[in-house]
Order: C-alpha cells, then sequence, then structure tokens
C-alpha cells in the first residue's frame, strides 16, 4: 500500500511517497513566488525502483498546481522526461 504527504514551510516543499509505512521517494520543489514553483530532485529509494514511483510523484505534483492554479518548471532531469513524453502536461507547465 502507498500513501504520498506533502509538507511546505512557504519557501521549499516535498511530496513523500510510502510504501508500507516505509520512504520509497520524495520530490522536492522550490517556490517561485506565489505562482510557481521548480521541481529539483525526483528520487526513489532503488529497492523501490521500477514500481512507477517517480512519475506518481510528478503526477501529485501536476494535481496539487493544478487544483491551485500553479505553474511547474520541471528542471529535474527525471520531471523533464516525464514532462517531454506527456502533451498533456503541458497546462502547467512554466
Amino acid at each position: 500500500m502507498t500513501r504520498t504527504e506533502r509538507e511546505d514551510d512557504g519557501k521549499r516543499g516535498i511530496f513523500t511517497l510510502f510504501e508500507d509505512d516505509k520512504l520509497a521517494g520524495e520530490l522536492t520543489y522550490t517556490w517561485i513566488e506565489n505562482k510557481a514553483f521548480i521541481i529539483d530532485h525526483t528520487g526513489v529509494n532503488e529497492v523501490y525502483g521500477g514500481k512507477g514511483h517517480g512519475k506518481t510523484l510528478v503526477m501529485k505534483a501536476v494535481k496539487f498546481a493544478r487544483e491551485k492554479g500553479l505553474k511547474i518548471f520541471p528542471l529535474c532531469s527525471f520531471a523533464k522526461k516525464v514532462f517531454d513524453k506527456d502533451k498533456s502536461l503541458n497546462d502547467v507547465r512554466f
């Protein structure tokens, strides 16, 4: 069973993904004022690799952006690949 959480201090934030209550991955971001954020890192513990957790984290960030009317700058190479492959994400791309 997986679950995600989000923490934010107003300058930086993190989405964390847990599998069976163990940290499986994280996505960190930095705010650009209050209108957009930069995804600067997406990482999945190698034990949990190959399960799509990285994409799940990116999509959680996309859902958050859409709900709040925000844009995302995918600086992280993994997030950039997800955005480049899926043109349906262009509505939130900065």
